[in-house]
């Protein structure tokens, strides 16, 4: 049986020399793979630049990323424009584009990524969607979510936002024909399931495989957590696209 729960945190990170074939070092975290989940997902990782330091350009010929900035600003360059960037901005940077991530800023920078699978081909939108990108930046999510993703990307990614719950507030998650993944930006709280009880602090990630449910409960303090949710084909689905 899968476990019901993916529990993981960015407080040990790997540290990487040359991201995307830049100069420098970065750090990073994996928060979840595919491994073990029933949905599309190719990862769901933690990433940090100090001040100054680039994450290379590079094509997305196979998969689509979703960039949430969580500390720091820096500068986006996507399919040749750059953009500036700080914490609580995304991006979405669908199927053959290209991107590169600066720190501008004088402090680290740190985002998450989710990545995914693309669908091919790309599905054919219709007559008023015809001339959308399929690359953009989103200001301040907090102010513009949650965001439907699918409006701008091929693959399974549904919705992403960030919520707030106040002290000793409670929401649950169940993973019916999707899957979750929570990542807490600030507060302290509780995650349980039937059989399992975690403690949440900043900068934990829970990925909820299909079929399980979690009750997250904010401590005194409140907590705000990071949210994408993932859809997941039915069996039927899955083996016609096999």
């Amino acid at each position: 049986m899968r476990d019901a729960l993916v529990v993981a945190d960015v407080h040990a990170p790997a540290v990487v020399h040359g991201v995307h074939d830049s100069d420098g070092i970065s750090r990073w975290s994996c928060l979840a793979r595919r491994t073990g989940l029933y949905g599309g997902w190719e990862a769901v990782e933690w990433a940090w630049l100090p001040p100054g330091g680039v994450s290379g350009e590079h094509l997305h010929s196979r998969t689509e990323e979703l960039y949430f900035l969580l500390r720091g600003r820096g500068e986006i360059r996507l399919d040749g424009t750059a953009h500036a960037v700080r914490a609580g901005d995304a991006v979405l940077t669908g199927i053959g584009s290209r991107h590169a991530l600066h720190n501008t800023g004088r402090r680290p920078l740190s985002w998450l990524v989710v990545e995914l699978p693309a669908v091919f081909p790309r599905p054919r939108r219709s007559s008023e969607e015809e001339h959308s990108v399929n690359s953009i930046v989103v200001r301040d999510l907090r102010a513009h979510g949650p965001l439907d993703a699918q409006s701008v990307l091929t693959g399974p990614l549904r919705t992403i936002h960030v919520q707030d719950l106040p002290p000793h507030a409670g929401v649950e998650f169940a993973a019916r024909g999707t899957e979750h993944t929570v990542f807490v930006l600030s507060g302290t709280g509780t995650a349980r399931t039937a059989d399992r009880e975690v403690r949440l602090a900043s900068g934990t990630a829970l990925t909820l495989p299909l079929g399980g449910s979690v009750r997250l409960w904010a401590g005194d303090g409140g907590m705000e957590f990071f949210h994408a949710v993932l859809d997941v084909p039915l069996p039927g689905e899955r083996q016609l696209a096999a």
